[in-house]
């Protein structure tokens, strides 16, 4: 039975890095990251959506990037039901600063759903008031 096994291995077509396998884990998930200026910009210019990771509490009283999808949980949120059905869509995940992880969580969780263009914003929605950014009011 193992030589099938290996047989079938070896003519499986190699995965892309840029499309999570099937059984890729949430460890194994690599996100690339972008900085505030460049989400304002890919946001204003509508070449990706912003989608926020936050708690009700921290949406309350940091607001969010303006158009920012608002995802339930990072940890429960069911990525078909809160995200584009597009799974090719730019998504850029943020959270309340750099040391938050949700936005890390939700992200990863969106790759193993099968979106394939899945970045980061580390700053989060701090770095982005403090950036001088227009944060929308909840």
């Amino acid at each position: 039975m193992r030589p099938l096994i290996l047989a079938l291995a070896l003519l499986a077509p190699a995965c892309s890095k840029s499309e999570p396998a099937a059984t890729e884990t949430a460890a194994e998930v690599t996100l690339a990251e972008m900085g505030v200026a460049e989400v304002e910009a890919k946001v204003a210019a509508g070449e990706c959506v912003a989608v926020d990771a936050n708690s009700e509490s921290t949406r309350k009283k940091l607001g969010v990037v303006p158009g920012a999808i608002l995802i339930s949980d990072s940890e429960t949120y069911i990525p078909k039901n809160e995200l584009p059905a597009d799974k090719g869509k730019a998504l850029v995940f943020y959270c309340a600063n750099e040391h938050c992880g949700a936005s890390h969580d939700a992200a990863k969780k969106a790759r193993i759903a099968g979106y394939t263009d899945v970045r980061v914003m580390p700053e989060g929605i701090a770095g982005w008031v403090k950036a001088g950014k227009t944060a929308q009011k909840i």
